[in-house]
């Protein structure tokens, strides 16, 4: 049993903190450094609501991450698309273009930010939120991360697909790393071989060439729609941002990725500043951003076994850039190097090492 004392004192204490809110206490830098480790707009917009002070808070964070929960089709991708680089390269894109690219890209216009309530999944009063809506009342925002719900080009089961693109007003730079199957560690090792990377390893001599099967089984073909489809899905992305960037002069830094992890669009301060300054050219037949015409330089290994066991078969390293572009990023040589280097994290960065050693192939793609 407590005694008399204790109780009387346990009393007094409640008493004297009556009506008194300690969390008042907490200065703002710490509350706004709390906010920033938080970063989810959703959870952020919950915060705001709390009380007055989280509610002038809130619209003072550096760091902001938005998940879009839904993606609306925009329409078709009825482009004109056109490459040259050799008979071989001109007549498989030409060839290409009107029939797979369809079925390989899932184009999108609008994304939409806000959940749908309980028992209105269909309802036409669903509120339908823009992420630039969502964003709207953050005035200080410098690093924005943005992800979207699903990849934006179809593949395979087992398919390697990843790219990292830079944009300004237009593209400036695109990395992509693919694979026809991939194989991690955990894996049995005595995957079977597709054809065409057996073939292809039956004339490679070690030294990067492709050899003639690669064009002739589809090989090439495969590259191409995967080049051509992930500057599509980074042009849709680009143009997506067109609203977020001009209403959020603070920014330094954006991000845009999905869920699977795929692709990422990267625009940092000089990118923004000139998407803000010059006009986007937007492609006439979708919601994209034109993709200039582009030089490209292709590497090729019919396996690639890294250090951690992981196997990719058909490995494909593509750098791309514009045309009349010294360098891509920033103009350098070395900047373009840089930036492929550290396009991927963990295994991919190795293959990316790895495939930058083999032979380079050049060719040439039109504007569309």
């Amino acid at each position: 049993m407590q005694s008399r004392h204790r109780v009387f004192a346990e009393d007094l204490l409640l008493a004297q903190l009556q009506g008194e809110d300690h969390f008042d206490s907490v200065p703002d830098s710490l509350v706004l450094l709390i906010f920033n480790k938080l970063a989810d707009a959703r959870s952020l917009g919950r915060c705001s609501a709390v009380s007055r002070r989280f509610n002038a808070l809130v619209p003072l964070v550096d760091d902001a991450c938005l998940h879009i929960d839904r993606v609306i089709a925009a329409g078709d991708a009825d482009d004109a698309l056109g490459a040259s680089g050799g008979p071989r390269q001109r007549g498989v894109l030409s060839s290409l273009l009107k029939t797979v690219l369809l079925a390989v890209l899932k184009p999108f216009g609008h994304c939409d930010a806000g959940a749908r309530p309980a028992g209105h999944a269909g309802g036409k009063h669903a509120p339908h939120h823009s992420p630039a809506q969502v964003l709207k009342n953050f005035s200080s925002i410098r690093n924005l991360r943005m992800e979207l719900p699903v990849s934006d080009v179809g593949t395979d089961d087992g398919v390697l697909l990843r790219w990292k693109a830079v944009f300004g007003t237009t593209l400036q730079s695109c990395v992509i790393l693919g694979g026809t199957r991939l194989d991690h560690a955990s894996h049995a090792p005595s995957a079977s071989v597709a054809p065409e990377e057996h073939d292809a390893s039956q004339g490679d001599d070690d030294n990067g060439s492709i050899p003639e099967s690669f064009y002739t089984n589809g090989g090439l073909k495969l590259r191409v729609v995967w080049t051509i489809s992930s500057l599509i899905a980074a042009a849709t992305r680009h143009y997506l941002l067109r609203e977020i960037v001009k209403e959020h002069p603070t920014l330094e830094r954006v991000e845009l990725t999905d869920a699977h992890g795929q692709g990422m669009l990267c625009m940092e301060r000089p990118q923004l500043k000139e998407f803000t300054d010059k006009p986007l050219a937007a492609a006439a037949a979708a919601n994209r951003t034109q993709v200039p015409a582009c030089n490209m330089k292709l590497r090729y290994a019919p396996m690639l076994e890294l250090s951690d066991g992981t196997r990719i078969q058909g490995a494909t390293l593509v750098v791309i850039k514009p045309v009349g572009e010294a360098g891509g990023i920033g103009g350098g040589r070395k900047e373009l190097d840089e930036f492929v280097a550290g396009a991927f994290d963990g295994p991919f960065r190795e293959a990316v090492a790895m495939l930058s050693k083999r032979r380079t192939y050049l060719l040439e793609m039109n504007g569309f």
